[in-house]
């Protein structure tokens, strides 16, 4: 089995790990996977891991790593930004999320809309938050959460 193979076979167990809530066990797979052979995704998911355990500068220091192993990786631009968010730290989440947004290599484009959308809300500039969430829409017609969320801010313009 090639360093490759070992690493996605140990990413996989990783990932059902964190789905079971197995997050300790989790973080160690995905260490060894990363150990066998480096990802974005790895130090991407890595991170995400510890952000479930309310270590958001982990995650964010993780997330850093997958952007040094393939910065056109748009997952981890979006994940600083939201983990940014959590800690009360919205300016600094900004750039993130734009980054996000012009990644190349980037499928879940509505996120960092949606994220973005956030900062605006907290601050009360409902018209920009407004304007990101119809783009997340845009990207993602079903996006249930931003569906609501624009629905609650038209109330609290109308």
């Amino acid at each position: 089995m090639s360093a490759q193979d070992r690493a996605e076979d140990l990413f996989r167990q990783a990932y059902a790990a964190q789905m079971e809530g197995q997050l300790d066990r989790a973080i160690e797979l995905y260490r060894r996977s990363i150990e066998a052979h480096p990802t974005a995704e790895a130090h991407t998911f890595l991170g995400w891991t510890h952000s479930f355990m309310g270590r958001y500068d982990a995650a964010i220091e993780e997330c850093k790593r997958a952007i040094e192993v393939d910065p056109e990786f748009g997952n981890p631009y979006n994940d600083i930004g939201a983990y940014l968010i959590e800690l009360g730290r919205h300016d600094e989440a900004i750039p993130w999320l734009r980054r996000a947004m012009k990644a190349h290599r980037y499928d879940p484009r509505h996120y960092p809309h949606f994220n973005l959308s956030r900062i605006y809300a907290h601050r009360f500039e409902y018209d920009r938050a407004i304007r990101e969430l119809q783009r997340a829409i845009a990207l993602e017609p079903g996006y249930t959460l931003a569906l609501r969320e624009l629905s609650r801010l038209n109330a609290k313009l109308n």
